[in-house]
């Protein structure tokens, strides 16, 4: 089965403007039953495309607990294809903290979680998807649970989801595994970046699963989805060159500033010597002089000049 590659921006929000397949692919990398999901408005919008490289939705969900008990979370979903854009996570996040609209009514912030769905890899990380979760530990450094959660601790800090859709190799091990396997980018097909070629039998009997591969076919037929993902090959070329470029032009500027540091060391280092040797020479002529030797006669043992000497004594 041939479907539209969800990397692409337009493709993925078509994808989750589907409010079933929203919870199915938020439930399995939250690991715990979405009931429901809203698209929040946010201020970042994705149409700014001159300046951002990074798509972002932001989701109020409601999720069942352990005890089966409903509880509204943020989620704040960020997609990149571009390693340098990443610094603009932490810009984003300000955001939700400032927002007032994202605090419960006893004035304490909703429990946040962020995902990030990378199209590069994060340095020597193996694990495609990396779930980080804060704990709360003592002075000792044991781990603290009497009390927690509490509203107030949940609002100072937010857990994060970390997928690295290039470690994503054809590996289906569980539901997550399952979901994420649609941005698998070793589907690519041969001929076509815009088109994964997805064995679709892997998925019978799976409603859900269906039913995502039912709306990436209906938008890889789709001929003004293909050319907004066109757009997007033509913008993100654009970004990369530039970054490439400034990537370039701050390697240079940092190997000339290492460059001139290094001159300097070795001038001053240069100086010091010249100091010492000064100083060792002042010495000498002062042990001459001491011992009854005339300018001249210090000048002949240290064969120099009268007018050096001279300039050492004074100097």
């Amino acid at each position: 089965m041939k479907i539209a590659n969800p990397i692409y921006d337009i493709v993925f929000k078509y994808l989750m403007e589907d409010e079933r397949i929203a919870r199915t692919i938020l439930s399995a990398l939250l690991k715990v039953e979405v009931v429901k999901v809203e698209v929040r408005p946010h201020e970042y919008s994705d149409d700014n495309r001159d300046t951002l490289s990074i798509f972002r939705i932001d989701f109020g969900a409601t999720v069942l607990d352990e005890a089966g008990r409903e509880k509204l979370i943020l989620i704040e979903l960020q997609k990149t294809w571009i390693e340098t854009e990443t610094l603009r996570f932490r810009q984003y996040l300000g955001v939700h903290y400032s927002n007032p609209k994202n605090m419960r009514k006893d004035g304490f912030a909703l429990p946040m979680v962020a995902v990030y769905l990378l199209g590069h890899r994060v340095g020597d990380i193996q694990e495609p998807v990396l779930y980080v979760n804060h704990r709360s530990l003592d002075y000792d450094g044991n781990v603290v649970t009497t009390g927690l959660p509490n509203p107030f601790v949940d609002s100072l800090t937010h857990n994060s989801i970390i997928v690295q859709i290039p470690r994503l190799h054809g590996r289906i091990n569980n539901r997550l595994d399952m979901v994420l396997s649609i941005f698998d980018q070793s589907y690519k097909d041969a001929d076509d970046d815009h088109i994964l070629c997805i064995d679709d039998s892997c998925y019978g009997g799976d409603a859900d699963m269906e039913r995502i591969l039912h709306r990436l076919t209906m938008a890889a037929a789709d001929a003004d989805m293909r050319h907004r993902m066109n757009v997007e090959d033509e913008y993100y070329s654009a970004i990369e060159k530039r970054d490439t470029e400034i990537l370039m032009r701050d390697k240079q500027i940092a190997e000339q500033k290492t460059l001139l540091d290094e001159q300097k060391s070795q001038i001053d280092e240069q100086k010091s010597q010249i100091n010492e040797q000064k100083d060792m020479l002042r010495a000498t002529i002062k042990m001459l002089l001491d011992a009854g030797k005339s300018v001249e006669e210090i000048a002949v043992t240290l064969g120099r000049d009268t007018d050096s000497i001279k300039q050492a004594i004074t100097t």
